[in-house]
């Protein structure tokens, strides 16, 4: 059938069809690595906090990284937007582990400090791995919640 041969009914108008707009897009992502560079920041000073002998402070980091990532993810439906806060707390994360010349370190070689890490690691891997592959955003889309384009074909 061709485009002609539809009725004007089935056809989508065309607002509705248009994806997001790149600026859109980019703001979103900018958003979210600056909150993944944000929480590298806060996190990296305030993971060593102990009711002995728990690491309650990078245990709750950890958490909020995953959730981080994982919601980012779901509410955006891909996983480049749950890989945008990660890259951003990796890379704050990456710079408080080098050696100052005084020999400092922000983030330290005891348990706070591996469960941070290492914690940190594997919850921005599990919220990428667990946010589905596939889909457009519902933030970005210019569709109400609940909505989405029409079709010509009901099945």
């Amino acid at each position: 059938m061709s485009v002609e041969q539809v009725p004007e009914t089935t056809r989508a108008p065309a607002e509705a069809t248009a994806g997001p707009s790149s600026p859109v897009t980019a703001a979103a992502y900018t958003v979210l690595v600056l909150l993944g560079l944000l929480m590298g920041l806060l996190g990296g000073f305030q993971h060593s906090w102990y009711i002995r002998p728990v690491p309650v402070s990078a245990i709750a980091w950890v958490a909020g990284l995953f959730a981080v990532c994982l919601g980012a993810g779901r509410a955006m439906r891909g996983r480049g937007a749950a890989c945008a806060p990660a890259a951003g707390w990796a890379a704050v994360t990456m710079l408080w582990l080098g050696v100052r010349p005084e020999g400092d370190l922000v983030i330290a070689d005891d348990p706070s400090g591996y469960v941070y890490l290492y914690g940190g690691l594997l919850a921005v891997l599990a919220g990428v791995l667990m946010t589905p592959a596939r889909g457009g955003s519902w933030l970005l889309s210019g569709y109400p919640h609940g909505a989405g384009p029409v079709r010509s074909d009901p099945s």
